[in-house]
């Protein structure tokens, strides 16, 4: 077990009011259009989640933003597409932290590296106040490679639903 006070009362504060202020529900429904917009020019899926604060079980394992991005990729069945292409944009709000993980057709062609590049330059932004500016610039860029990689077809379907999922 792994206690730590400071992030627990960041996780219990930070709750769907702290939501609201950073991605109002009108952003929430352009981060929508944005990934539908996305998925028109490749054949991969791209999902967002986003955390407000984990519960308290997840927190007295210690569990790591990046531990739950995996166990939210998996929940939210993002591995399970046609082509293993899918890729999740994880925001953990409480943790400060954003984190992409992505399906094993994709992954071992764009590299962790590059991963890690775009959620840099996304917390740029966060750290400006500027949440939705931040999303749609990462989903920008991922949807670049993307569309390199998995270029759209005409019987592509949209395996995964486009809204944002609020944990």
């Amino acid at each position: 077990m792994n206690w730590n006070l400071k992030r627990w009362l960041r996780h219990e504060f930070t709750g769907k009011r702290a939501l609201a202020k950073v991605l109002p529900s009108d952003a929430l429904q352009r981060l929508t259009q944005s990934i539908a917009d996305s998925e028109k020019k490749h054949g991969a899926e791209l999902r967002l989640a986003v955390e407000c604060g984990m519960d308290l079980s997840l927190l007295l394992h210690g569990v790591t933003p990046r531990e739950r991005s995996l166990q939210v990729f998996s929940n939210l069945r993002v591995w399970d597409t046609q082509a293993n292409n899918g890729v999740l944009i994880y925001l953990s709000l409480a943790d400060r932290d954003v984190e992409i993980v992505a399906d094993r057709g994709i992954d071992q062609i764009v590299g962790a590296a590059e991963w890690e590049r775009i959620c840099r330059a996304m917390e740029v932004e966060f750290r400006q106040g500027r949440f939705e500016q931040g999303l749609n610039q990462g989903i920008a860029a991922i949807t670049g490679h993307l569309e390199r990689h998995f270029p759209h077809r005409a019987d592509d379907v949209n395996e995964l639903p486009d809204a944002p999922v609020i944990l």
